[in-house]
C-alpha cells in the first residue's frame, strides 16, 4: 500500500478541516496527489501536506451547486489529468430541533449539502472514472446513517440517504472497475462535534458515555480506514457503509 497510492489523484471535499484534512494529509503521505476541496482554504492544511512532499490543489466549491462541482471536478482532471479516488466528505450537521420543529430552511439546507452534494460530486466523478474503467469513491455517511439520533431529523435523514446511494452506486458499476462505498464515523472529536456540545465539558461526556471504547475517536482514524478501503488491499468490497464507531452501532 505504501507505493500503489504513489502519483495517484484523490479528490477530498470538506477538506480544510477535521476528518477531511486528516483524510488528505494521509494520501498525501502515501505519494498521491490531493485535490483538498472546500468552501473555505485552510493554510494550515494546504502548507501540511505540501511539508510531507504531497502535491496539492485547492478548489473553492459548494458541493450543493451543481455548476460548482462540475467545474471543481473539470479543474482537477485539468490540472492532473485523471481522477483514481475521491472521498465526499462534505457535510454539516444542521440544526438541532426535534421533527415538528425542523424548519424547512434547515431541512433544505442540510439535504442539500450532505445528500445532494454527495449526488453531484458521485455524478461528475464517475464520469471520469469510466473514461479509465476504474477508481474508488468513498462517501461519508455517519452512525446517524445508520441508527436514529433525535433532535437531528435532517442530518439523520441525509446520512442514511447517502448509505442507500452508495449501495445503488456501487450496484450500477461494479462491472465498470469502479468500487464506491460509505464510511460511517462515530463519536469524532471534530470542530462539528465541539459544536454539538459547545465544548463543554460535560456534554463532551455525555456522548463519550455513547461509546462502548469510552473516548472519542480521532479523524486520523477515520482518515485510514477511507485510505485502506481505496487500497488494493479492499479490492472486493463495494457497496459497503463500514461503521468506524468504537462499537457504537454494536450495543
Amino acid at each position: 500500500m505504501e507505493t500503489e497510492f504513489k502519483n495517484k489523484v484523490v479528490i477530498v471535499t470538506g477538506g480544510s478541516f477535521g476528518i477531511g484534512r486528516a483524510t488528505a494529509l494521509a494520501f498525501a503521505k502515501k505519494g498521491a496527489k490531493v485535490v483538498v476541496v472546500d468552501r473555505k482554504e485552510n493554510p494550515e492544511t494546504i502548507e501540511l501536506i505540501k511539508k510531507s512532499g504531497g502535491e496539492v490543489l485547492f478548489i473553492k466549491c459548494d458541493v450543493s451547486k451543481s455548476s460548482d462541482v462540475k467545474a471543481m471536478v473539470s479543474k482537477t482532471i485539468a490540472t492532473f489529468g485523471h481522477l483514481d479516488f475521491a472521498f465526499n466528505n462534505a457535510g454539516i450537521e444542521g440544526e438541532s430541533a426535534p421533527v415538528q420543529d425542523c424548519s424547512e430552511e434547515n431541512w433544505d439546507k442540510t439535504i442539500g449539502v450532505n445528500l445532494k452534494g454527495v449526488w453531484l460530486c458521485m455524478k461528475y466523478e464517475i464520469h471520469e472514472m469510466l473514461k479509465q474503467s476504474k477508481g474508488v469513491i468513498i462517501n461519508c455517511s455517519s452512525v446517524a446513517g445508520l441508527v436514529g439520533f433525535a433532535g437531528l431529523p435532517a442530518y439523520v435523514a441525509s446520512k442514511h440517504g447517502v448509505i442507500g446511494l452508495t449501495k445503488t452506486a456501487a450496484l450500477e458499476y461494479a462491472k465498470d472497475g469502479i468500487r464506491v462505498n460509505a464510511v460511517c464515523p462515530g463519536v469524532i472529536k471534530t470542530a462539528m462535534m465541539d459544536r454539538l456540545t459547545g465544548e463543554k465539558e460535560e456534554v463532551e461526556d455525555q456522548f463519550i458515555s455513547l461509546e462502548p471504547m469510552a473516548r472519542m475517536g480521532t479523524p486520523e482514524e477515520i482518515a485510514n480506514t477511507v485510505v485502506w478501503m481505496c487500497s488494493n488491499e479492499a479490492s472486493f468490497v463495494t457497496g459497503h457503509a463500514m461503521a468506524v464507531d468504537g462499537g457504537f452501532v454494536a450495543q
